[in-house]
């Protein structure tokens, strides 16, 4: 996809004006919370602080492109809906793809691991318990298919 984009405009207001991708969410306008995560070239990264100019002729992955297909779920977003890992879902994007960039950085499939590992993403609702049995199980799951 080719877009026209002022030298200044963040990556978050690209994808949610421009493009219609409205899963990645501004939370805290300082790059804290995590809500507006998304995958760049496989690594995650903060779309609120990012320049969309920065990410020229680059991959960019938003939850939207997560799924195989509008029919089924990812494995990440399976193992996030068997656990209860979501109340109000408003962070939810951002940890799944916080998530699965774990799978590329070879974060251990163990709590205290994963609770590392996200420790740039924010959730008000759940407590984190759910949170991280789902993606430790997710990670071991994506680690078998491989």
């Amino acid at each position: 996809m080719s877009l026209e984009v002022a030298p200044s405009s963040l990556l978050i207001d690209v994808l949610r004006e421009q493009c219609q991708l409205t899963g990645s969410h501004q939370g805290c306008d300082t790059a804290q919370c995590g809500a507006c995560t998304v995958l760049v070239n496989d690594k995650a990264i903060k779309s609120c602080n990012r320049l969309a100019l920065q990410c020229a002729d680059q991959t960019v992955l938003t939850i939207e492109g997560v799924a195989p297909n509008e029919q089924a779920l990812h494995v990440m977003q399976q193992c996030f809906s068997q656990h209860h890992a979501l109340q109000c879902g408003f962070c939810t994007p951002g940890f799944v793809m916080r998530a699965l960039a774990m799978v590329h950085e070879d974060v251990p499939a163990t709590p205290e691991a994963v609770r590392d590992a996200l420790s740039g993403n924010l959730c008000r609702c759940t407590g984190y318990e759910g949170i991280v049995e789902a993606i430790c199980e997710a990670l071991a799951l994506l680690r078998l298919e491989r």
